[in-house]
């Protein structure tokens, strides 16, 4: 089995991606780890690229993030599934708060050692406007439509929750 999660900040993709994982008893990469080094820095592109591609060689897996140059493409066409979280953007801002107040001063599990879990105008910004840009809202699009046998859109955690209890037969 793989499964390629994409979605919104915010919206609870590494959250799934975990369950999904644990559900299937396969690896879990979270892009995150992959684009960033500790303190924030970003990784080289090529040596990011290099660890997803080794990853992608595993015969199942779960990827969680969008990170178009990270093979997105490969990724899209390897999967068996493809879940887009396509949340309110009010929700993907009050569950980033919340991940912020639940890891304030730690570093989560989806994130790379040394990345302290922060939350800044910027990343408010982006959340509500700079990262669902009608771009963005056609790209999921056109994956759902290209992809439509394998990918499910979920626009709310009710939803995600049915899902879930879908796969595990109850």
């Amino acid at each position: 089995m793989k499964i390629a999660i994409l979605g919104y900040s915010g919206s609870g993709k590494s959250t799934l991606a975990r369950h999904l994982a644990d559900h299937y008893k396969i690896p879990a990469l979270f892009l995150d780890t992959v684009q960033f080094l500790p303190n924030w820095a970003e990784r080289d592109k090529n040596e990011a690229r290099s660890m997803v591609w080794e990853f992608m060689q595993n015969g199942s897996w779960v990827i969680d993030g969008n990170y178009h140059d990270f093979y997105q493409k490969e990724r899209l066409e390897q999967a068996d599934r493809i879940i887009i979280l396509n949340f309110p953007r009010i929700v993907c801002l009050y569950r980033a708060l919340g991940r912020y107040f639940q890891y304030k001063n730690t570093t989560r599990e989806s994130m790379t050692s040394g990345c302290i879990e922060k939350i800044d105008l910027e990343f408010v910004w982006w959340i509500l406007y700079r990262g669902r840009t009608r771009k963005k809202r056609d790209h999921y699009k056109k994956i759902a439509s290209f992809y439509q046998n394998k990918t499910l859109t979920f626009n709310n955690q009710k939803k995600v929750d049915k899902y879930i209890r879908q796969i595990q037969g109850g």
